[in-house]
């Protein structure tokens, strides 16, 4: 199969939507079949086979992240000449948008990834910072019914699909990840780069420093945390827009000294920090997934994180982690038990890696490639 990809975000920038793209265009080759990625370019992006790059201008509102130029003379005689089976869109904005209308022309399937609650977005996005809320989600629910499917990485933002009027067929299909790259972290790794001694318990946050994640939430609960457990350290791994207002909120909160923000790690070293961590702590209100989650599950962390949309369904509450509302107090005290409680915490670790088995890499491109054949052979019919 001849699969194009429309992205409004790809490599080098990092974000959930690009992991999934990479995973599952890694788990499709293997298979046998044929990836084109249609994306905006970036400053010193590498050149890639099968990848074609759009012209493209930095955000005005996020210096890392790139609006492409939805226009190139060679566009049309490229995808002619490549026979494209289906299309998989991965935005309702400019190259999804590209995308959709290739399809129509072509008479070839359209699929969208709904993967980000855009309401709570805006302010990255500098072509619908003056969208309400309900503007924006009529541009989600109008763009999905112009598909002949729409994937949500878990149910409860298919039932949140439903609820604004999305009447397109939407199936749910979890990004999944390599399980046996995160049991082979160095457990030492981290606390000999960033000096944390042996006796310290580290708490673990991977993810983007954004308002959208709601670290400060976070850094109150660990504020609290802090207090009954001194032999504690807190790792911000990840870099982003609000790196600055955390930092001076962390000294603000006296806790300067017990948080360590790494800015960005390369793959391999995110790998160590799970390794080399005691539990994972979530804050963010808006993932519809949240990869992360299943990668600290499969380097054996516990999670506890604020249920809220994808996460939710991400975490088995009281098996393999805990799921609270939204007062720092019952967060830090999630944390405190778990660390207060070495059995508790080795029994949900094991339930950790058995629970992120389910969403290996390869299972989950099973699932999306038996939509892609269902879809293929409807339209051939």
């Amino acid at each position: 199969m001849r699969i194009g990809i429309f992205t409004d975000s790809y490599l080098p920038y990092t974000s959930g939507v690009v992991r999934s793209i990479q995973t599952f265009t890694e788990e499709l080759t293997n298979l046998g079949h044929e990836v084109y990625i249609f994306a905006p370019s970036y400053r010193n992006c590498r050149k890639e086979s099968r990848v074609f790059r759009f012209a493209s201008i930095p955000s005005p509102t996020n210096r890392d992240f790139t609006v492409a130029v939805p226009f190139s003379l060679s566009f049309r005689p490229t995808v002619k000449q490549l026979k494209l089976d289906l299309i998989h869109v991965h935005s309702p904005f400019l190259l999804g948008r590209l995308g959709a209308r290739c399809a129509r022309r072509m008479d070839v399937p359209l699929v969208f990834t709904y993967h980000t609650l855009y309401e709570q977005y805006v302010h990255y996005v500098p072509f619908a910072r003056s969208y309400t809320q309900e503007l924006a989600q009529k541009v989600s629910r109008d763009f999905c019914n112009i598909c002949d499917l729409v994937i949500v990485p878990t149910g409860v933002i298919g039932d949140y699909l439903h609820e604004i009027g999305v009447r397109a067929p939407v199936k749910k299909v979890s990004t999944g990840i390599k399980i046996e790259k995160y049991q082979k972290g160095d457990p030492m790794w981290l606390r000999h780069k960033y000096n944390v001694s042996p006796e310290e318990k580290v708490l673990l946050f991977v993810g983007r420093l954004g308002q959208e994640k709601n670290i400060g939430f976070l850094m109150d609960s660990y504020k609290l945390v802090n207090k009954e457990i001194k032999n504690s350290t807190l790792v911000l791994v990840g870099g982003g827009p609000e790196k600055d207002e955390l930092i001076t909120k962390a000294s603000k909160l006296g806790i300067d000294r017990k948080v360590i923000f790494t800015d960005t790690l390369s793959p391999e070293e995110v790998v160590h920090c799970y390794s080399g961590s005691d539990l994972f702590v979530f804050s963010s209100l808006t993932e519809t997934q949240g990869i992360v989650i299943t990668e600290a599950k499969a380097a054996g962390l516990p999670v506890v994180a604020v249920s809220a949309y994808g996460i939710a369904e991400m975490i088995e509450n009281g098996v393999d982690g805990f799921l609270t509302g939204q007062e720092p107090v019952h967060f830090a005290e999630k944390i405190c038990y778990l660390l207060e409680n070495a059995e508790a915490r080795e029994e949900m670790s094991r339930a950790a890696k058995f629970n992120a088995e389910k969403l290996s890499s390869e299972k989950c491109t099973e699932e999306l490639l038996d939509c892609y054949l269902s879809l293929v052979e409807k339209k051939i019919r």
